[in-house]
């Protein structure tokens, strides 16, 4: 991976470098959002997870006219703007004395990050050839898990001298970004320039009537509900079903075995994930993560919980690369930060996993919250198959 990062232009470099450096940046502070919530607000378990997952579902919604700007605005003003927005919302979240100011902070901080990340794969259809876009994909995913991996640990170091200071660092790191941007940044990549402007709500109804789209935007959401947040639904079985120590440890054992999988073999196995066959990979992936809630669902060792996570993770590594080579190979050139910025709704199911398992586990016995999350994984896949082949009809 180092090899190929070294012979891609530094336009390139730099966008794959704000993968990595805001991922880190945001990583160092989620996992002390419900501490600091709790001991700063006194917030109850309940409305902590309403604050976090509200935030990222309006984030994830306003960028939804970020899409749209990324079609219309310069790339260099447009990730200079929102990495400008990112940072002020971390320091904003430093001083916020009330909880609707530090709210307010947290929608900006999910808002910009969705923004330039979508600024970012559209910049990946002007750099790279269609041949080498499930490579670059690839290093994008493994450099956002870096970032998802050591973020949390640097932010310990810092909780453990004052609880607000890792929002301190996560600024200093947009910050930082943004003079390197600054400085640095390709000024000629810019949105391009395919006839006249249609205004937002039309393209809406235009993306609407892309039934391809609507297929897989649908089928990443549900599939979210399965891997954007298993941590979280996963401590929650856990919870109920063994005791608070079993579960810190099978849990800390769980993220170390993903990041660590993630990071060995996204490059690898994801560059070569191309448009070809696209169909297989996907029902390969999705199969994966059907096998990995079944063993979830009879673990009783610790042994057992890592090998079915490596199934799990196995699945994420095919699913979440596939997707975007399946937008990237329909959309349109003058509407590919809209077709990205649709592919982000995805994190509205990321948010609402942990909400449904919650209720499953509350009123069912806790073996039945797999069975739903298999479901979800059955009708991902058949909304799936039904965008590939409408795609496959579109070309004919």
């Amino acid at each position: 991976m180092l090899a190929t990062l070294r012979s891609y232009p530094s336009t390139l470099n730099l966008l794959l470098s704000a993968s990595l450096i805001l991922t880190l940046a945001r990583a160092i502070t989620l996992p002390y959002l419900v501490i600091y919530l709790s001991g700063n607000f006194g917030l109850s378990i309940a409305d902590i997870g309403l604050v976090i997952g509200s935030t990222l579902i309006i984030g994830s919604l306003l960028s939804l006219y970020g899409g749209f700007l990324v079609d219309r605005m310069s790339s260099y003003r447009l990730i200079l703007t929102f990495c400008g927005v990112f940072t002020a919302g971390f320091l904003g979240a430093f001083v916020a004395p009330e909880l609707w100011q530090f709210y307010l902070c947290l929608v900006s901080v999910n808002l910009a990050y969705s923004v330039i990340d979508i600024a970012v794969k559209s910049g990946f259809a002007s750099l790279v050839p269609v041949a080498e876009r499930a490579e670059v994909f690839s290093i994008k995913y493994t450099l956002t898990n870096i970032g998802y991996a050591v973020g949390p640990f640097l932010g310990a170091g810092l909780a453990g001298l004052s609880i607000s200071l890792p929002f301190l660092l996560s600024a200093g790191l947009g910050a930082g970004f943004f003079v390197i941007y600054f400085v640095w940044g390709d000024r000629a990549l810019a949105a391009r320039e395919t006839g006249p402007k249609t205004p937002f709500l039309a393209v809406g109804k235009l993306l609407l009537r892309d039934y391809r789209l609507v297929c897989f935007t649908l089928g990443g959401l549900l599939s979210a509900v399965v891997f954007g947040q298993f941590t979280a639904y996963l401590s929650q079985y856990l919870l109920v079903t063994t005791t608070p120590q079993a579960t810190y440890t099978i849990i800390s054992t769980l993220v170390a075995t993903n990041a660590l999988m993630v990071i060995g073999l996204q490059y690898s196995l994801g560059k070569r994930i191309t448009h070809k066959h696209l169909n297989v990979w996907l029902a390969s992936g999705l199969a994966m993560f059907i096998l990995g809630l079944g063993g979830f669902a009879v673990s009783t060792t610790l042994m057992f919980w890592v090998l079915s996570m490596a199934v799990f993770t196995v699945g994420e590594i095919i699913v979440f690369p596939a997707e975007y080579m399946f937008i990237d190979k329909i959309a349109p050139d003058s509407l590919r930060g809209m077709y990205y910025a649709a592919q982000n709704l995805s994190n509205v199911g990321a948010a609402s996993g942990p909400v449904l398992c919650g209720i499953v586990l509350a009123t069912q016995p806790a073996h039945v919250m797999f069975y739903m999350l298999a479901l979800f994984v059955i009708a991902a896949g058949l909304l799936y198959c039904l965008g590939v082949a409408l795609a496959g009809e579109r070309r004919h």
